[in-house]
């Protein structure tokens, strides 16, 4: 309660005088600069974060895995992690009315507004049985441009916030390195496309108040292994990578996107000890943060998947991610947290920073709109004719 009482009066505060519009009653006594939204979302990330204890802070960093189904079983284990605190989920597959109802759930037992994210790289249909179909990113037409991306991103947005989904794990920017283990989710081998594509895609997500998220950093294309069944090595040098796996995520933290996700790779150019890109410091508090100047959130790839097994959540906190996805099992990955704080592993200082990064976006999300899914209105299916009309442009 105390968490919902902060975030409802800040929100009440951040609605006065930022230009839009809002009146402001006169008898209020404003500073002579008001503060704009970046600066109250701040201020509110800093608030919680300071509110919570340990095992809260721990919990805002987990996405646990949920088909997305409304049977009870599912929907108890979505409460549970409502009343854990978790900071989301991510939906699998299903169909729209249980990931909506799966949505409504947690957001309604959670004391912080929750992320629910999709891997959603070619749109919901890609997970979700009964949603809009769009082409793979293979076959998208070789003239296709920024705008129809953008469209198409913009409508993929508006799908997800009916259902109460806010966080879309896409687009890929792995430059196809002919391998084929990228196959149909690949833009292409062309770096330059790729980094276009993909960027108006996102511009697209954002623009409908739809977190996207970039994978797999530093690049998988040109890694024959799949990550699910084991760990790849992507054997290029720096130099190589620069200008082909890096160059469409230089662009992407050029334009100020909000995520990326690191993928389970090596990578002996960055880091020699040879450990999964996602656990390791040389290439997220290294590469991404320091040498690309990456500010937003860094996800994991899936804990759960062969290719991370023997790193636990706690590597991943000290490595330098903000969010731990789809962990085998998210209880345990808490623990792993508190106690690597409790025993001076991890700097309480370290675990905040990325609580307060993930809170800084969480009320961007609800300065864009609420996104509750209508209770009284569950969609048995989001399928729009503007959906039709972007696939088949995207195909043309």
């Amino acid at each position: 309660m105390l968490l919902q009482a902060a975030f409802c009066a800040l929100l009440f505060l951040s609605s006065c005088g930022r230009g839009t519009g809002r009146t402001v009653d006169s008898a209020v006594a404003l500073p002579d600069t008001v503060p704009d939204l970046t600066e109250i979302a701040r201020h509110w990330a800093d608030s919680v974060t300071a509110s919570m204890d340990l095992e809260r802070k721990a919990a805002q960093l987990f996405l646990p895995a949920v088909y997305s189904s409304d049977d009870i079983w599912t929907v108890r284990q979505v409460a549970e992690y409502g009343r854990m605190g978790v900071g989301g989920i991510i939906l699998l597959k299903g169909d729209c009315r249980g990931a909506a109802v799966l949505a409504d759930t947690l957001q309604n037992l959670s004391a912080v507004p929750p992320f629910v994210a999709v891997d959603a790289e070619w749109g919901l249909a890609m997970r979700l049985v009964d949603a809009p179909s769009f082409p793979a990113n293979r076959n998208i037409a070789a003239d296709a441009d920024d705008r129809v991306m953008f469209d198409y991103g913009r409508e993929l947005a508006a799908e997800c916030r009916r259902l109460g989904i806010n966080i879309v794990l896409g687009p890929v920017l792995d430059v196809d390195g002919g391998n084929g283990f990228m196959g149909k989710r690949s833009f292409g081998g062309d770096p330059r496309r790729v980094a276009e594509l993909g960027i108006a895609y996102a511009r697209g997500l954002e623009g409908g108040n739809v977190i996207s998220v970039a994978k797999h950093f530093p690049g998988h294309g040109a890694v024959a292994t799949d990550s699910h069944k084991g760990k790849g090595v992507l054997s290029r040098s720096l130099h190589e990578m620069d200008s082909l796996d890096l160059y469409p995520f230089r662009r992407w933290v050029e334009q100020r996107l909000t995520g990326v996700m690191v993928g389970h790779l090596a990578v002996p150019s960055v880091d020699s000890r040879m450990l999964p890109a996602a656990v390791s410091p040389a290439v997220i508090n290294g590469l991404l943060r320091k040498e690309l100047g990456f500010e937003g959130l860094v996800l994991t790839d899936a804990l759960s998947m062969k290719g991370a097994e023997g790193s636990g959540s706690d590597l991943a906190l000290a490595a330098g991610a903000d969010i731990i996805v789809a962990p085998a099992d998210t209880e345990k990955g808490i623990r792993e947290i508190v106690d690597a704080v409790r025993s001076g592993a991890i700097a309480e200082s370290r675990l905040d920073a990325s609580v307060r990064r993930i809170l800084f976006h969480k009320y961007l999300l609800s300065e864009g709109g609420s996104g509750d899914v209508d209770r009284d209105n569950l969609p048995d299916d989001i399928m729009s004719p503007q959906a039709d009309s972007i696939s088949r442009r995207l195909t043309q």
